[in-house]
């Protein structure tokens, strides 16, 4: 089953049809998932994907899908998807690091906006 990855402002920013590895709507392979985890192919950890929400280290979600349950941040209404562009090829996976322990999740809106929380390493 497709996940569609909204932002807080209802926004579509990113999808997974195997939930394994995560595309932005222009073809680009951001991530994957590895026993609910997210991971940057150069092996960062970026966060969890947990009862449908994606989670990042402070315990603030980041994405809400179309099963994400009903706790958390009130979710905006979903924006149209964006037309999805040709996949390019995943990047080789780097060594992952060791994830951190998972937070005590909260019922707030992460600060990560979009295609920012895939791109952490960079901030």
């Amino acid at each position: 089953m497709e996940l569609t990855f909204y932002d807080k402002e209802g926004r579509a920013v990113a999808y997974t049809e195997d939930r394994l590895h995560i595309y932005l709507f222009d073809g680009r392979p951001v991530a994957y998932i590895k026993d609910n985890s997210i991971y940057a192919y150069s092996g960062k950890h970026l966060g969890w994907l947990e009862d449908g929400w994606v989670i990042e280290h402070s315990g603030k979600c980041v994405f809400f899908t179309e099963i994400s349950s009903a706790y958390g941040p009130i979710k905006p209404v979903k924006q149209i998807k964006p037309i999805k562009n040709i996949k390019q090829i995943n990047p080789i996976k780097s060594i992952k690091e060791i994830q951190p322990f998972k937070p005590v999740r909260q019922l707030l809106w992460s600060d990560f906006s979009g295609e920012e929380f895939f791109y952490q390493l960079y901030i």
